[in-house]
């Protein structure tokens, strides 16, 4: 036998290496053979609910890391709660209607308007179902623990006939109406769009400067006065029918040096417009108010025969211009506004596909609007006084990436201005995380205008809207109810399938149609509507499930989006928010801060991520970054984060190892018999188990990372596993010190296990699977360990606390001798201690082996003045010189005591009592080193 067989070498078959890309597939195989999710929710049957509702992706193309950071994000609080005490089920959904699938189809040839609607929905529909199959894999490889055979999805039926009854309650309360006012208008998709639906890009605008001659001054102006007006959006003069002005701002009657006309314009920009038009200068012939020229009629500038009447409006500003705005109703909500209130007419220049129609005139109509600018130009002719090129910001379709444009067109709106006041006081009594959310999502309902529901589409739900003989909407709850449950037995497809008279009720009459014709709306609902109805055909729809939701959690963009419209509805319907909670985050950011696109080949691929490192780095990664804000991610960070994950890894390993000749239900030390050390240890650890279960109520993962990190590295490795081997290697294997030690380390290694197991399931379940006394088949079916009351904790920091102080002071003077040769490895040191009174007192009280805890083979306290070359600090100084003996061979410390036995073995004399009890067979026979 040879000596180094007596030492308690810690074994175990836990890998150093992860290998994680090859093991994490296994254990999700395991966990769905097992039903692993099931037996959760069996185990939490009995409990209080936790309820977080999924905001459903939408169904199109792999996973990116926006989905990973928010699924995974998901996993880890659903996870936390259902070990702790909490009933959680978590049903994933997804979006699955809309423009992109329209999109898709369209890129791979398919020609909508020449195939049967019928088989074109189902194209869309078999599309729709490949992709929720393709990122459920993507979602599952991440370890995300879910209800994955039974997702909710909007285009089921029963989905569906849900959200057709949503509409129909508003419909019911008067909130559903028609009107023709300005939408967003996207003619790159020929449909209207939501407010959620709009992203703003910088473009270059040609912007002109024009003027209006004055046909009745009504007694103000006279007829050879021109006012003028600018506008960025040429194509918009062709349904102009007023010019703006702001009640309370000034205006300048003008004549420029040699012109026989005079114009009106604000007075704050006259100087800097007639550098603009190259006036080398100007008369002021009057000033007015611009209440004053109230109803003064000017002569459209190409058109003669349209009149442009002079209105007041609360839009107009001297920021930009010439303080007068061109007014075209059916091209600006403002416009709209202002001009409806004038009795002005709403003219349509525009058709949906963005060509200039037959009202815009013969010279404009076949045009693109935005190629129409040398049109206007050549018709304005010399009323044109200027034009110039300027960068702004313009809204675009987020889907098509083309501008859009405000056209008003007849469209389906939800009022929102109607019970704007319930959703505002709603969304006071939700808790928001951040809480600048709340501030966020109050400001958005209270400026936002009404909501445009209809979509000229036909992948989608349709509206539920019938229309009798003298155009009479109908949508009463009999017909709504109606339509929903015939949705609800044949899908959605059974409204494009049937004739109006055949989706009414059996019998149905309406003194609109007295002969019995009816038609049907052949738009479809907005996809927000869609997904926005979800707390009804999810929460309350699904046994298991609770309304309102406990927590809602989305990307920050969401406030104009999921969360807006999900509190729409249900505010709308049922008078309350649908969340009692709501968490957003930030972005996914290259590692530079800039945003992932194919063009810029900085795209990370989730998948990618899970082949190279494993899943587990990635949902370590999401607890190590602050999503209140925009996160980074590269593939440099992720190594960085992987070192992370082999550190924690490693740590537990010698944990597991270290224990693997410990049963807990023999060996266990109770915690009033540990050493001082021992007690400091565990009182740490409870503070971190304290620590962690509050981030995790708190949902703030970058808490529990840090948390973590500095407890595996400073408490841990740099300290109490750094002395460690001392006790647990070189003690007897059955000695009291070894198994104090041993009942840290093995509360340790279970109770940080259950705290990974939402972070880091993979991992968990194999340290799992060697703690074989632990009762649960998996950690994910156990519970989270809860932070133990200590007696005297305070007063056991308090003191401990001093000594690490302490032990820094103390480590600065070693590593100074051994910058000056004096030692080598610490072991090698005496280290004197000169301590005050007070000092000595807590060393005293410490009642430890301080040597051990210094990791040095001498120490000595000396009430002894110190010597001037000692390193000295407020309450102690210290000097280091070389221990006096030999090298243990066993212990590797310098002892006096050390000799070569006579079973030849080079030890000190705490060892040789050791070896010579516990292996006498040995001794007997001598060891076989030399």
């Amino acid at each position: 036998m040879k000596l180094k067989e007596t030492l308690n070498l810690g074994k175990t078959a836990f890998p150093m290496r992860a290998g994680l890309p090859n093991k994490e597939p296994l254990w999700q195989q395991k966990w769905e053979e097992a039903e692993l999710y099931k037996k959760r929710q069996e185990l939490n049957a009995d409990k209080p609910d936790f309820h977080l509702h999924d905001g459903p992706p939408y169904a199109n193309g792999n996973i990116h890391l926006g989905h990973a950071l928010n699924k995974i994000s998901k996993d880890i609080i659903v996870r936390s709660k259902s070990m702790s005490g909490f009933s959680a089920p978590y049903v994933p959904g997804w979006d699955t209607h809309g423009l992109p699938i329209e999109q898709v189809l369209a890129q791979k040839g398919v020609k909508r308007k020449e195939l049967d609607l019928a088989d074109y929905l189902r194209m869309c529909r078999d599309y729709a179902l490949s992709q929720i199959d393709k990122q459920r894999d993507d979602f599952k490889r991440l370890g995300i623990s879910a209800d994955w055979t039974n997702p909710y999805v909007t285009l089921t039926p029963d989905y569906e006939a849900a959200q057709i009854r949503v509409f129909g309650a508003m419909a019911d309360k008067g909130y559903i109406y028609r009107g023709a006012k300005p939408v967003y208008w996207s003619w790159s998709s020929e449909s209207a769009l939501a407010e959620a639906e709009i992203e703003y890009h910088d473009i270059d605008s040609p912007s002109l400067y024009y003027a209006n001659r004055v046909k009745d001054g009504k007694g103000i102006l006279d007829q050879d006065t021109y006012i003028i007006v600018w506008t960025t959006t040429p194509f918009t003069i062709t349904a102009s029918r007023g010019l703006t002005v702001g009640a309370d701002i000034d205006y300048l009657l003008v004549r420029p040096e040699g012109s026989e006309r005079k114009y009106v314009l604000a007075s704050a920009l006259v100087d800097s417009l007639a550098a603009k038009f190259s006036w080398e200068s100007y008369t002021v012939l009057a000033a007015y108010k611009g209440a004053e020229l109230e109803l003064i009629v000017t002569e459209h500038p190409w058109d003669k025969d349209v009149e442009e009447l002079v209105i007041l409006g609360d839009h107009v500003t001297l920021d930009s211009g010439t303080g007068i705005v061109h007014t075209a109703p059916s091209f600006g909500e403002d416009d709209y506004k202002v001009g409806i209130e004038y009795g002005l007419d709403v003219v349509v220049t525009v058709n949906e596909r963005g060509i200039m129609n037959d009202l815009a005139g013969s010279d404009f109509a076949g045009q693109f609007y935005d190629k129409v600018l040398p049109t206007v130009k050549e018709k304005l002719g010399d009323l044109l006084l200027a034009s110039e090129v300027i960068n702004h910001s313009y809204p675009f379709d987020w889907r098509t990436k083309k501008p859009i444009i405000w056209r008003a067109v007849p469209q389906w709106f939800a009022s929102v201005s109607d019970f704007r006041q319930d959703i505002l006081s709603e969304i006071e009594k939700v808790n928001f995380h951040p809480s600048w959310g709340k501030t966020r999502l109050y400001n958005m309902i209270r400026d936002r205008g009404d909501w445009v529901i209809s979509r000229q589409r036909v992948w989608g739900v349709p509206l539920p809207i019938f229309y009798a003989e003298d155009g009479t909407a109908i949508m009463t709850k009999e017909v709504t109810d109606h339509v929903a449950d015939l949705v609800a037995e044949h899908g959605s497809a059974v409204w494009w399938e049937r004739e109006a008279k055949d989706l009414l009720p059996e019998g149905f009459s309406h003194p609109g149609s007295p002969n019995g014709q009816f038609t049907k709306e052949t738009d479809i609902m907005d996809v927000w509507f869609d997904s926005g109805s979800s707390w009804s055909g999810v929460m309350q729809a699904r046994d298991g499930l609770s309304y309102p939701a406990d927590l809602y959690l989305e990307g920050s963009d969401q406030y104009r989006g999921w969360f807006n419209s999900s509190l729409i509805t249900s505010v709308a319907v049922n008078g309350q928010s649908p969340y009692k909670n709501l968490l957003s985050q930030g972005f996914v950011l290259d590692g530079k801060g800039e945003k992932m696109s194919k063009s810029k080949g900085n795209i990370i691929s989730p998948n990618n991520v899970a082949k190279q490192y494993g899943a587990e780095i990635l949902r370590l990664w999401v607890t190590s970054v602050d999503t209140d804000n925009d996160v980074r991610v590269s593939m440099d960070i992720l190594g960085q984060v992987s070192e992370t994950y082999r550190k924690i890894r490693n740590t537990l390993r010698f944990l597991l190892a270290n224990t693997s000749d410990f049963n807990p239900d023999l060996h266990t030390v109770a915690f009033a018999d540990l050493r001082p050390v021992d007690k400091y240890m565990t009182v740490k650890f409870n503070q971190l188990v304290a620590g962690i279960r509050e981030a995790y109520d708190a949902y703030n993962f970058l808490d529990i990372y840090k948390a973590v990190v500095n407890f595996v590295t400073v408490d841990l490795s740099a300290f109490y596993l750094d002395f460690a081997k001392d006790v647990v290697y070189i003690e007897a294997a059955d000695s009291k010190a070894r198994r104090q030690m041993q009942t840290v380390f093995y509360d340790i290694l279970v109770k940080m296990t259950k705290l990974l197991t939402p972070i880091l399931p993979h991992t968990a379940e194999e340290i799992w699977s060697y703690l074989e006394f632990e009762p649960e088949e998996f950690v994910q079916l156990s519970e989270m360990p809860e932070a133990q009351h200590i007696p005297d904790q305070d007063a056991i920091l308090e003191q401990w606390e001093a000594f690490m102080t302490l032990r820094t002071q103390a480590q600065k003077a070693l590593e100074l001798a051994r910058n000056d040769k004096v030692i080598g490895k610490s072991l090698e040191a005496h280290l004197t201690i000169y301590a005050d009174e007070e000092l000595r007192v807590l060393l005293d009280s410490l009642d430890s082996d301080l040597a051990q805890l210094l990791i040095v083979s001498q120490l000595t306290v000396s009430k002894e003045p110190a010597p001037k070359e000692g390193l000295a600090s407020s309450s102690a100084a210290f000097t280091v010189e070389h221990a006096h003996g030999s090298v243990c061979d066993r212990c590797r410390r310098v002892d006096e005591t050390v000799r070569d036995r006579s079973y030849n073995a080079f030890i000190c004399d705490s060892c040789a009592q050791i070896v010579e009890e516990a292996f006498p067979q040995a001794v007997a026979q001598g060891f076989s080193d030399k």
